[in-house]
């Protein structure tokens, strides 16, 4: 007889070993053993089922306002935010009548299953998704056809305009359709934030006990990688950035071969990616010997920055605003040219969305944005200290969804011989 299921949450368990450090002495004060589930059940992060379908009909109640009378979705994300399709290669077809996914063989059979009810439109070798995009346009007798100028390259505008040429629809660029929802997360995707983030953690969790003084940066990226798939990751959310002391000054730093050994400052950004495809982003600098007085100023400039920013998020507040604020206190410590990037940015189905938080932004902050915290410093050929936090907008403030301790003084880590 086939086996039997178990109807009580199924969790494994590893063993690792946790070097606590002592901040006073900057040794190692003992070993101890915790254990960790090595994954994450489904059924501690229950997938609440998105409305597709209302989010195609807050789009078409958009197209008024933009000139249109149809959208070619192109962009892959927001195909997938519109649709729950997870393939690539494909476009919507979006009109008040009319949602078709543009799709190809490839896909039929994962079409019927991701999204049943949705109308497919299947192409063969024969032909393009242009060929099926102008194909609908015209058979749809739309007059002006919006298409997503970010998602689309100056050849496949001109292409389509030559097709069209002989119809009546005129193509009209849009801008940020798709992405101005997507900014405000509902609760499904919340759901799946906050498992990003707990795998991402736990990952962390297993690197920091697992320090060596011979570990390269390229060790420690391949072992958060691997643990963080152990958690039940799809995947990392982009590549790890993980910096030993001058590596630490490039913010976007590729993982090489310096040792941990060779300096004080370790920097790691990183970030999973859930069961639904949804992303979390943190970043955190651990010291591994004693610090001078020079580190520990930076640190804590980052990190007063960085609470003074999260303090002030709340619904109505302006982005520039808040980046102000950590801008302000960087420069005000004497760090203000080693700062030039945004103080945060939007995140979800991509690691990168259209909410920023920068000198230039013009947005203001709504109940259910998520957004990064992560103001910097990089001193080149020394240093860097970056601290990043997932941070929930919610109606009365904001909601720091990450936990991952930093203090200066819990930055602290042991470091196996």
């Amino acid at each position: 007889m086939p086996p039997q299921f178990s109807s009580q949450p199924i969790v494994a368990f590893m063993t690792i070993s946790v070097l606590l450090y002592n901040p006073r002495t900057h040794l190692p004060t003992r070993i101890c053993n915790k254990h960790i589930p090595a994954t994450l059940n489904s059924e501690h992060h229950p997938m609440q089922h998105p409305d597709y379908e209302a989010r195609r009909n807050r789009v078409l109640r958009k197209f008024r306002e933009a000139g249109i009378d149809s959208l070619l979705v192109s962009g892959v994300a927001n195909v997938r935010y519109l649709t729950g399709f997870t393939g690539d290669s494909s476009w919507l077809f979006l009109a008040p009548d009319h949602h078709v996914i543009l799709s190809d063989t490839r896909y039929e059979t994962q079409l019927q299953t991701e999204c049943p009810g949705l109308d497919v439109e299947i192409r063969d070798a024969a032909r393009t998704v242009l060929d099926l995009a102008v194909a609908r346009i015209s058979a749809h007798g739309a007059k002006r056809a919006g298409f997503e100028a970010e998602h689309s390259t100056f050849a496949t505008w001109q292409a389509l305009s030559k097709h069209l040429a002989s119809t009546s629809a005129a193509l009209i660029p849009t801008s940020g359709i798709v992405e101005r929802f997507r900014e405000v997360k509902d609760r499904s995707e919340l759901s799946q934030i906050r498992e990003a983030i707990q795998i991402a953690e736990r990952g962390i969790g297993v690197v920091r006990s697992s320090l060596r003084a011979a570990q390269t940066e390229s060790d420690i990226r391949f072992l958060l990688e691997s643990a963080m798939r152990d958690f039940g990751g799809q995947g990392t959310a982009f590549e790890p950035i993980v910096g030993v002391g001058p590596t630490a000054a490039l913010p976007h730093a590729h993982a090489g071969h310096r040792k941990l050994n060779e300096h004080p400052v370790l920097l790691v950004d990183w970030g999973a990616v859930s069961s639904h495809g949804y992303r979390s982003d943190l970043t955190r600098v651990f010291i591994s010997e004693k610090p001078t007085k020079h580190i520990e100023k930076v640190y804590k400039t980052v990190l007063a920055a960085q609470q003074a920013a999260i303090a002030a998020i709340r619904p109505g507040a302006r982005c520039a605003d808040v980046d102000r604020i950590a801008r302000g206190l960087i420069a005000d410590a004497g760090f203000g040219p080693f700062f030039g990037h945004g103080l945060g940015h939007g995140f979800g189905l991509e690691i990168h969305e259209s909410l920023r938080m920068s000198p230039l932004s013009q947005q203001v902050f709504e109940p259910g944005m998520v957004v990064t915290v992560e103001p910097g410093i990089y001193l080149p050929g020394k240093f860097g200290v970056r601290i990043e936090d997932d941070v929930l907008v919610t109606p009365s403030g904001c909601e720091v969804l990450t936990s991952v301790p930093r203090e200066f003084e819990q930055s602290f880590v042991g470091v196996l011989a």
